[in-house]
């Protein structure tokens, strides 16, 4: 069937990572096209070349990648299913003993725990809590509080146990299907630095886009 009667469909992420300097379409987009040979060959087009020790990182737009694929199918059919601008950062792949990840997860651990635990003492002592705990023990008991009592210990595990249900994640184990809050907030933050990368290349004039000069986005092998 000839390419002209054929409809191809691409589909590339906002952020894509790459462990060459050789950029091929196949790494940055997903195709579809009832002709397998069409994708197999625009697989291997080399899109973007990346300078050794320079700039790891570029945006692409879309159009750039419908333009080098009219170059060698005039009248093939693209449609686009994915995003408009693409951030491909070269990543080198760096390979460290096990002694090394669990240092580093000790200490993101043990930061972590400080800071929460400072976290709800400073709120505790801002609010009063303890002394509100006695206050509420008197008005119940008749009694004076000695500063440890059953509202003391029912305060830490609902704490405890609230965190939990909170964050829906206890080690390896989720609470339902869900993502967890701090999945939520990563997603987002890592969206709102893509937005802005993407927005801070087009700025610059350094996107790559149809009209960008071969030596920056080539795809000639």
């Amino acid at each position: 069937m000839a390419a002209s009667s054929q409809t191809l469909y691409i589909k590339g992420d906002k952020n894509k990572e790459v462990t060459k300097n050789e950029v091929l379409m196949g790494d940055i987009v997903s195709m579809e096209c009832a002709d397998q040979n069409i994708v197999n060959r625009l697989k291997s087009i080399c899109i973007l070349k990346m300078p050794e020790g320079g700039r790891q990182r570029a945006v692409i737009s879309v159009l750039k990648i419908i333009s080098v694929i009219h170059e060698i199918y005039p009248n093939l059919t693209v449609e686009n299913l994915g995003e408009t601008d693409m951030i491909v950062t070269r990543e080198e792949q760096k390979k460290h003993g096990k002694a090394y990840y669990i240092l580093k997860s000790s200490m993101v651990l043990l930061i972590t725990f400080i800071g929460a635990a400072y976290s709800i003492m400073s709120f505790n002592n801002d609010v009063g809590a303890s002394e509100l705990f006695k206050q509420i023990y008197v008005l119940v008991t008749g009694k004076t509080s000695d500063g440890f009592t059953i509202l003391e210990v029912t305060y830490c595990i609902g704490m405890s146990v609230g965190i939990l249900i909170f964050f829906n994640h206890f080690g390896r184990k989720r609470f339902s299907v869900d993502p967890t809050p701090m999945e939520v907030e990563m997603r987002t933050y890592e969206d709102e630095i893509q937005v802005t990368l993407i927005d801070e290349y087009s700025r610059k004039e350094q996107e790559i886009d149809v009209d960008t000069p071969d030596h920056i986005g080539s795809h000639r092998g």
